[in-house]
């Protein structure tokens, strides 16, 4: 069995867990890639392990990869997405962050999630990814969101206002201070933050919800993810940010923008006791009433 282990960096205490993952997936006889900047971060606890292999980029990972470990919040693992790609790499998320509502599995759980990787008892979850199209050229290679995309104002200028079309049909304009289109799986981050529903992650949809919108009767819409939303966005500045997950970049009002479903999904790892409601009763406290 081989595996890579992700992080965008940890602190001293996070080291420690990192030492217990790199023991344990030894003791199993794992070969190990690990990212090059945190082999250099941890020297001490990776230097007992001279076999480890250093990766960086993508191309690095080799196909038949069993599994990329992510250390760190659900922004870590949004990362982890521009590096499997279209590899089919399942990717376990380990949460070292807040929430975790993608990296799914504590720390203290690092031990039984080694154990059904090796033993192969743990359930494979296909996401739906967001592609954006454009007639320029925009987050270079990998042009695709596990969360969502989003269409943002800058932070000084006015509301803008986004014509959204279905399947080329126009749909609604909205005065607001952006608009976000999420996946399902999205569904439960900044579309949630905004007032968006939560959506199963296998519903087959797209959710559009506005961000600060200007009208009382305004309200998210749920819609079939085989449909093609496109866009065209007014403002009184010239330039908005486009967004995929946490990667943005400065685009001139004038661009065209579509989203539509990606080719390939992301095979999220999780144990067969971590179901989606078991985690929404968990991050999000249901079923708890503080006056018992």
């Amino acid at each position: 069995m081989q595996v890579a282990i992700y992080s965008r960096g940890l602190d001293t205490e996070q080291g420690a867990h990192l030492g217990f993952l790199l023991e344990e997936l030894t003791r199993y006889d794992v070969s190990i890639l690990i990212y090059k900047p945190l082999l250099s971060q941890f020297s001490e606890e990776t230097g007992r392990y001279p076999s480890l292999v250093p990766f960086l980029v993508s191309d690095d990972l080799p196909a038949g990869l069993d599994c990329l470990i992510s250390l760190g919040g659900d922004g870590t693992l949004l990362d982890t997405v521009t590096l499997v790609r279209d590899k089919k790499i399942p990717v376990l998320g380990v949460n070292f962050g807040r929430l975790g509502f993608l990296a799914g599995i504590s720390r203290d759980e690092l031990a039984s999630a080694v154990e059904a990787l090796v033993n192969r008892t743990y359930i494979i979850d296909k996401r739906t990814l967001i592609h954006l199209d454009a007639n320029k050229p925009l987050f270079g290679d990998t042009p695709f969101a596990l969360n969502e995309f989003a269409i943002h104002k800058r932070d000084t200028s006015p509301m803008i206002k986004v014509h959204a079309y279905l399947n080329g049909e126009f749909l609604n304009s909205y005065w607001a201070d952006g608009l976000i289109v999420s996946t399902a799986t999205g569904s439960t981050g900044y579309n949630m933050s905004c007032n968006g529903p939560i959506l199963f992650p296998d519903s087959s949809s797209f959710v559009i919800t506005p961000v600060a919108p200007h009208n009382l009767n305004v309200r998210s819409v749920v819609v079939p993810d085989n449909n093609v939303i496109s866009f065209e966005v007014e403002s009184r500045a010239d330039l908005f940010i486009c967004a995929l997950d946490a990667r943005r970049e400065i685009v001139d009002k004038h661009i065209q923008l579509a989203v539509r479903k990606e080719q390939f999904c992301v095979h999220l790892v999780r144990l067969s006791e971590n179901t989606f409601l078991s985690t929404l009763r968990t991050k999000l406290a249901w079923g708890l009433d503080k006056r018992n």
